[in-house]
């Protein structure tokens, strides 16, 4: 994808959604949190179904930890992985408590260093909270990367870099949401919607599916 391609992706995007946000439900940036850990690897919509009775008894450090890891693992256990994960954020409250006092920290590197805290994740965080342009690759922002010609790479770190390169600073701010949302509903996995999609003409996708309107 040439830059005034990009240009012209992420502006048609833009035009489409100007401020997307994260689907994930939260009423502090320790809830956003405990979400996006609880996401890895389960969908937005599971994770939402869950937390809400969560929250409603544990929306600090010092009441998840209270909680506890057995009783935590009865809210999530529709979520996959949910022990691991009840595992880790019993600990990542405590850690919070003892080393940030009680606060998420905006640091990336002290994100990462919290339990159950990868890359992603902290990209997410300091992204949706404090506004830093950084780009977590998912398997939706992979894929859209990729199959478009906007960041090819084999790994979700090489999209990431290559996409932090690519990406035009006016656009930082939201592309990962703006990629994430178009992945989800219009660039799927099985059968992208490229009669729909808004960024048809700068995709560089030599299989776009075809239907009235489609740039094939």
């Amino acid at each position: 994808m040439t830059k005034a391609n990009i240009e012209g992706f992420f502006a048609a995007l833009a035009e489409a959604n100007p401020a997307p946000e994260t689907e994930l439900r939260y009423t502090s940036p320790f809830t956003l949190l405990v979400a996006v850990v609880l996401s890895a690897q389960a969908t937005d919509v599971s994770v939402n179904k869950a937390t809400p009775a969560l929250f409603a008894v544990a929306d600090t450090p010092a009441k998840m930890a209270a909680l506890g890891e057995e009783r935590l693992r009865n809210f999530i256990k529709t979520i996959g992985l949910y022990n691991s994960k009840a595992r880790n954020i019993v600990k990542l409250s405590r850690v919070l408590i003892d080393e940030h006092d009680g606060q998420v920290p905006r640091d990336r590197a002290a994100l990462e260093s919290l339990p159950g805290v990868g890359r992603k994740t902290a990209n997410v965080v300091v992204n949706a909270l404090y506004g830093e342009p950084t780009i977590a690759v998912d398997t939706h922002v992979f894929r859209v990367a990729n199959r478009t010609g906007l960041a090819v790479g084999k790994t979700p770190r090489a999209v990431e870099e290559a996409l932090m390169r690519r990406v035009p600073i006016d656009w930082k701010r939201h592309a990962h949401h703006w990629l994430i949302l178009h992945g989800r509903y219009v660039c799927k996995a099985r059968k992208p919607e490229c009669p729909s999609c808004s960024v048809r003409a700068y995709c560089t996708y030599s299989s776009k599916t075809e239907g009235p309107g489609a740039d094939n």
